[in-house]
């Protein structure tokens, strides 16, 4: 339970990144004002979220769950 925690942090911190990179906002990289990768960042981000709605929601059926 708590490594979807730990992967929906990490995907959602990447993602930023990403967001960053891809807007310009972040030079640096090969990366940096290509739109492609500001959707890519925000697909991974969005996925982030969902693993930690999953990891907070499966944590908390088992504390209802005799």
């Amino acid at each position: 339970m708590w490594v979807r925690g730990i992967v929906g942090v990490v995907l959602i911190v990447l993602g930023g990144v990403w967001i960053a990179q891809g807007t310009g906002a972040m030079k640096g990289s090969m990366m940096s004002g290509h739109g492609q990768y500001t959707a890519l960042g925000v697909i991974v981000a969005l996925v982030g979220i969902a693993c930690l709605f999953w990891s907070w929601r499966v944590r908390g059926q088992d504390k209802i769950a005799p």
